[in-house]
């Protein structure tokens, strides 16, 4: 045991790595595509819960073909930003398949944040409409951006709505978003009505909430528009979700438990888990004026899919510190 180690990566080490968006998307696909065969093993995360909505999940996941084994433990406090600190925080655990020893452990910040957009874009690859040139993107945080970075790689987005409950994130997401996009015209809305009407493709991003009051109503979301849910349902009435033609998800199991804990009162059952679309089992977008949403739960395999990779980047870098175990 003496000679073995592993190799700790800070966030500032996993930033330095920046892995693009689109070998994130592709490393997903191989993921989910996967786990519609039927190849991954994923258990529902378990959680505890010190403050109200918010979370401190557990999220093992190993994806065979990948190589790739671990867990995640990541905790979520809408509260955070206030003190200065962020809204997601956690550390990754990478386990070698043969000996089951644990060979990296990163910070989590990052990936998540990543994964999440790459991800909702994967969905909305097999789901939105592929010439979607309109983003409307509800709650101007991180999440606000990575979906940007991802929907814009993905899409040809020509006009982006944006809004937040707080004026100066809309501002600061505007300012920092169109220098780094100045061929998409950004656009700052008053109500999120504004955001969904006119828009082909719907990020929502607010903080999860178990008990929510929803503000999106029915007939707000177009014909033929897909909308990712990252909030679960605390921006949209049951009503308006009713009206969604095609309701996907990450991974039925895991809706389910949530919804022995209260969650999803006025959730439809989904249509299909992302994995049995990318693995052609069920399809994706049949209509031009279907209404689509993905409303995906996040999942260990996101990150199991990524970490990895960061891992070898990372060494061929010489970036993170050695551990003794």
């Amino acid at each position: 045991m003496s000679n073995l180690s592993l190799l700790y990566l800070s966030r500032q080490d996993v930033e330095k790595v920046a892995l693009d968006i689109p070998t994130i998307i592709d490393l997903l696909e191989k993921a989910f595509r996967e786990k519609g065969e039927g190849k991954v093993e994923l258990p529902p995360k378990p959680g505890i819960h010190t403050r109200p909505n918010s979370f401190i999940h557990a999220m093992p996941a190993y994806i065979p073909s990948l190589h790739s084994a671990g867990i995640k433990w990541v905790s979520g406090y809408p509260d955070n930003p206030k003190r200065g600190l962020p809204y997601i925080s956690g550390l990754l655990i990478l386990n070698d398949e043969e000996s089951g020893l644990p060979y990296a452990v990163m910070d989590c910040t990052w990936i998540t944040a990543y994964r999440t957009g790459a991800a909702s874009a994967l969905s909305a690859k097999y789901l939105a409409r592929p010439d979607s040139k309109t983003l409307g993107i509800i709650g101007c945080g991180v999440q606000g951006r990575t979906h940007t970075e991802a929907m814009t790689t993905m899409f040809p987005i020509e006009r982006l709505y944006a809004y937040d409950i707080l004026p100066s994130a809309q501002e600061k997401f505007i300012a920092e978003m169109g220098a780094k996009f100045p061929k998409i015209e950004f656009v700052p809305a008053t109500h999120p009505r504004e955001v969904v009407i006119q828009s082909e493709i719907v990020v929502t991003a607010g903080p999860i909430l178990k008990n929510p009051s929803p503000t999106i109503e029915k007939d707000w979301l177009q014909p033929g528009a897909f909308a990712t849910a990252l909030d679960f349902d605390s921006y949209w009435k049951g009503e308006a979700l009713q009206q969604i033609d095609k309701f996907t998800t990450d991974d039925l199991a895991q809706m389910e438990y949530y919804r022995t804990l209260g969650y999803f009162k006025e959730t439809p059952q989904p249509y299909a888990d992302l994995g049995e679309i990318v693995a052609g089992k069920k399809p994706g977008r049949q209509s031009p004026t279907e209404r689509s949403m993905a409303m995906n739960l996040g999942l260990a395999m996101d990150d199991m899919a990524v970490a990895p990779t960061i891992y070898q980047k990372a060494k061929e870098m010489g970036l993170g510190v050695w551990l003794p175990l």
